[in-house]
């Protein structure tokens, strides 16, 4: 069962929880009237923040972190983007991992091209490398940087440790290319919400089903949004820390900004067993916290969970689901229409087999499946057992080579493998399309992260489509030993209870770079051919216009939609190459618009007047000059860009290339409803772009249609939150934007044209 309460709530001596409205009851537990003030600076999320925080006002943060953490999507960008800037020495230990583009069969040599610059660079600048299959990224940063209160950021959107009792945070590039300048990350002061852990975990139920039932509640109303989730409760202390890190991992997907755990004597021992006891510190709220909301979870009443496509808050009980098969999955049918646009079949109702579910393949990997825990109980349920020799197929995916050490040592790689099992490496391809992509119509059961549409590596425009579900790695593996009949784990569940872990670290001693603080600058980076310098961008003029080059009605539009995973990452350190993968699964025509406007304004800023590069616009500008206060507006010192309109972006990845992508063509601005994430809007701020939105609806926003917007240099000087904006058509009518609220450093960069330019102008 999980409750979420009306308003806010005190916790009261860790155990009482008191709604708001009853606040008299605190005085009762405690001989003292409830301070909400004081009380809010109870929660463990307080204690942290306070001591990240370089700002004197805690409502207006400005926090520094203790460590840093890139992928090989990610740090390519990051690297240069601070190099660009200035950079000397990397400040504080940042971690790069290969682990995204970990294979070398796409592209040629692109992928290691990138993983020997990552390696040059953590020589040049003092920085730890994690060489491909030999760690997950979020599990080597929980088996060696994860610690009781520290703060850790990272350019993936599921850098998570806080059942470790560090508070971390996914973010675009740009924000760790700030700290990396020795800059801080802005926001304001988030609200907590507790999530409250009581009872046991039953047998045959794990991690992921925990998570899938609290994703299954809260995403949909934006319960957590941009909060912290703070657990608590006596729950905790009934599980171990990796199993906790499996729940941890998926806040995420509730659009939270961050977690933090109550801490206890299992996460001393988890430390201490790798060799970091002195990294532990106890964390509990103060006696009297207050939660600006509460999520109650009774733990023995959560079942086996399983989250359809498209989307992990997409939640039913497996039982459920099995006793109500053709109505969900017809409705499932219908959202791969909207998905595919029609452009690829796909059918679930046809894997019904005698009112069973028939799946055709399996995955248990990376930060969130490939845990040591997860594994050994999979392996203990196929134990003597068969996955068949049929179209289902399972691979596992340990998520370190510590952990992967320890299993072969238990004999659990062993029963895997004689249960027909594929063991591979350290590896988060099947989290984003870029490993195991199951066939044309295949449906695959994956305790992975996310089974947004298209991540597991469909091209509909080509006409091939196949789609996943998130389930917990327990019942993936009652699944296979019931030759793919979807099947709860509860069904086999025997009381087993998961041997103690040993961590060996000796192959992190023999192959992992350790760089920290012994850069030489003098050294050289080593580029490959594929490796790119970022385009010059321009600043913002005082008066702007937009073309509309996209419009996405979409309820969400997700980071994948935006530019897509999987192969297209072959070429994600090269902005412009990349950029041509911009949309193409959800408007393939946009690149081709958005390569039309920024041409006009190449030709602008190199001095051809915007009206002979198109002669179109003369009508365009005549119009502008009929507005009250523009009639001395001149073409060229306007500055041209396009634009896209969507309901609700940025849901997902913390890559910044979803916002990156739209600049380099061009993009001036995104005009939505509201952002998904804080994540995306910082990025697009980041890279330049004007993080508009607009409350009415876009009757009046066209693809084609210019939008002129006058005086907005002005407008962020003066920090008017609203701003005329005018649709020019046949008649001329008016928009009303608005900016949320920006700090100052935020209206500078975009002012500047990019993080990039704002930096250099500094120096």
């Amino acid at each position: 069962m999980i409750k979420l309460y009306d308003g806010g709530a005190y916790l009261v001596n860790g155990k009482d929880i008191v709604p708001e409205k009853e606040a008299e009851k605190v005085k009762a537990l405690t001989g003292r009237e409830a301070d909400k003030d004081e009380a809010r600076q109870g929660t463990i999320a307080c204690q942290i923040i306070k001591a990240h925080n370089i700002s004197e006002d805690l409502e207006s943060l400005r926090l520094k972190f203790d460590a840093l953490t890139s992928h090989d999507i990610t740090y390519v960008g990051i690297i240069q983007t601070a190099k660009a800037s200035g950079m000397t020495e990397f400040p504080i230990p940042y971690v790069l991992t290969n682990c995204h583009n970990s294979l070398c069969a796409v592209g040629g040599t692109i992928n290691e091209d990138d993983h020997l610059f990552g390696l040059s660079a953590c020589k040049k600048y003092g920085g730890i490398f994690v060489p491909p299959h030999i760690g997950v990224m979020h599990q080597y940063m929980r088996e060696t940087m994860a610690g009781g209160g520290r703060m850790i950021l990272g350019s993936d959107s599921h850098t998570r440790y806080g059942a470790l009792g560090t508070m971390a945070v996914g973010e675009g590039g740009g924000e760790l290319v700030k700290q990396l300048l020795g800059d801080t990350y802005d926001v304001a002061y988030p609200q907590v919400v507790g999530i409250y852990l009581d009872g046991k975990v039953n047998p045959g139920v794990g991690p992921q089903d925990i998570a899938l039932s609290i994703i299954g509640t809260v995403f949909k109303n934006g319960y957590v949004k941009n909060k912290v989730m703070e657990f608590v409760g006596p729950g905790i202390s009934t599980m171990t820390t990796d199993f906790r890190n499996g729940i941890d991992v998926m806040t995420t997907e509730t659009t939270c900004w961050t977690s933090i755990w109550r801490t206890d004597e299992d996460t001393r021992a988890f430390l201490a067993a790798h060799g970091r006891e002195a990294d532990y510190r106890e964390l509990n709220p103060a006696d009297v916290a207050y939660y600006d909301g509460m999520v109650y979870v009774d733990l023995s009443a959560v079942k086996p969970m399983i989250a359809l496509p498209f989307h992990p808050s997409n939640t039913y009980e497996i039982d459920e689901l099995n006793a109500n098969l053709e109505d969900i999955l017809r409705s499932v049918e219908k959202e791969a229409q909207k998905v595919s646009g029609g452009r690829a079949p796909f059918s679930l109702t046809d894997k019904i087999e005698n009112g069973k579910l028939r799946v055709q393949q399996g995955i248990i990997a990376g930060c969130a499946g490939g845990n040591y825990t997860n594994v050994m109980e999979a392996a203990h349920i196929l134990r003597g057992k068969s996955c068949g020799s049929d179209v289902f197929s399972l691979s596992v995916y340990p998520s370190s080579q510590p952990v992967y050490m320890e299993l072969v040592r238990n004999g659990a790689i062993a029963d895997l493998m004689a249960a027909g099992v594929a063991l591979k490496t350290a590896f988060c391809g099947p989290c984003f399309g870029a490993g195991d992509t199951p066939s044309h119509n295949g449906f695959s059961i994956r305790h992975t992260t996310r089974n947004f549409p298209n991540r597991e590596g469909s091209k509909p425009g080509a006409g091939q489509m196949s789609a996943v579900a998130l389930m917990d790695a327990r019942s993936i593996a009652a699944t296979a030993a019931n030759g793919g009949i979807l099947t709860a784990a509860t069904a086999l569940a025997d009381g087993y209870q998961v041997p103690e872990y040993h961590f060996d670290g000796t192959v992190y001693e023999n192959r992992i770079y350790q760089g920290f603080g012994k850069g030489d600058f003098a050294k050289e980076l080593i580029y490959g051919p594929n490796i790119k310098d970022w385009p010059e961008m321009g600043a913002l003029t005082d008066n702007i216009l937009l073309r509309v080059c996209s419009k996405i009605m979409d309820p969400v539009t997700t980071t994948d939609e935006l530019i897509p995973s999987g192969e297209t990452s072959s070429y994600r350190s090269n902005p412009l190459g990349l950029a041509e993968f911009a949309l193409s699964r959800r408007d393939p025509e946009y690149v081709g618009r958005a390569k039309e406007v920024d041409k006009i304004e190449k030709a602008r800023r190199e001095g051809i007047c915007p009206c002979e590069t198109d002669p179109g616009l003369r009508e365009v500008f005549d119009k502008i000059r009929q507005i009250p206060g523009s009639e001395q507006v001149k073409a060229f010192d306007t500055e041209i860009g396009s634009t896209i309109y969507a309901v609700k972006p940025g849901d997902g990845s913390a890559r910044e290339q979803a916002a990156s992508c739209q600049r380099v063509l061009g993009g001036l601005a995104n005009i939505v409803r509201e952002y998904a994430t804080k994540r995306y809007r910082s990025n697009v701020m980041n890279w330049g772009m004007l993080p508009f939105q607009m409350a009415e609806e876009p009757e009046d926003i066209q693809v084609g249609c210019y939008i002129y917007v006058p005086g907005i240099r002005a407008a962020l000087d003066a920090d008017r939150k609203e701003m005329k904006a005018y649709v020019i058509g046949e008649e001329v009518k008016e928009l009303k934007l608005y900016i949320a609220e920006m700090t100052e450093d935020e209206k500078k960069i975009v002012k500047a044209g990019s993080l990039i330019n704002f930096n250099r102008q500094r120096q």
